[in-house]
């Protein structure tokens, strides 16, 4: 396989792999803020609540992540550039699935420890801040984790409203150079490279935190 057209191109991978790692970066971090206002609606006694939250969650998961970046590329009308669109799009869709994770973290915490902050005079909202999320997070880091690594390889379908990540720049070498095939191999072994990297590294982390219970 001719690789030659690295020597010329290879800024293209590494700009690539930059607006990679920073698109699925904030996108996980806003669809964690965003889940966790969606799992604390999902648990919440009052009905309209919940039943916000199990729609957008349900039709999030439902529809494909290409039809939700052109919607909200060409569909809103905030004429967003291509970059935040990609984001705010990667944003919407991990909300819903991390809010699963979330919840499901949430009521993996013992009710006698809520009973017990409860007895003590915490108000609720303190109950949730201070003792049951800190202790959902712990249980949920390594799932956040997968998240992030999952939108990784999912960010490639912003490439097409022309974000320039890794996929969209390996499409333009190949583009440029006439080889359909050595632009894309470079571009599958450097997200398999992102990928196991950081597996490898959850997995250290996630070994240390049972070490420390």
């Amino acid at each position: 396989m001719d690789l030659s057209f690295l020597s010329k191109y290879y800024m293209f991978y590494i700009m690539g792999i930059k607006n990679t790692v920073l698109i699925a970066f904030l996108s996980v971090l806003f669809g964690v803020i965003l889940g966790i206002f969606l799992a604390l609606m999902k648990i919440s006694n009052k009905k309209i609540l919940k039943g916000i939250s199990t729609a957008y969650i349900e039709f999030i998961r439902g529809t494909p992540v290409m039809v939700q970046v052109f919607i909200i590329y060409y569909g809103l009308p905030l004429n967003l550039p291509e970059i935040p669109s990609g984001v705010l799009a990667l944003s919407i869709n991990s909300a819903a699935y991390v809010a699963e994770i979330i919840r499901a973290g949430i009521q993996a915490i013992d009710k006698g420890q809520t009973e017990a902050s409860r007895s003590l005079g915490m108000s609720q909202s303190m109950t949730m801040r201070y003792i049951v999320i800190p202790q959902a997070f712990k249980n949920i880091l390594p799932a956040l984790g997968n998240e992030f690594i999952t939108v990784i390889k999912e960010s490639a379908i912003v490439s097409v409203i022309g974000v320039p990540e890794l996929m969209y720049n390996a499409d333009t070498i190949r583009g440029n150079t006439f080889k359909p095939f050595a632009p894309l191999v470079v571009a599958a072994i450097l997200y398999f490279i992102l990928t196991f990297t950081l597996s490898k590294g959850l997995g250290i982390v996630e070994r240390r935190m049972k070490a420390s219970d």
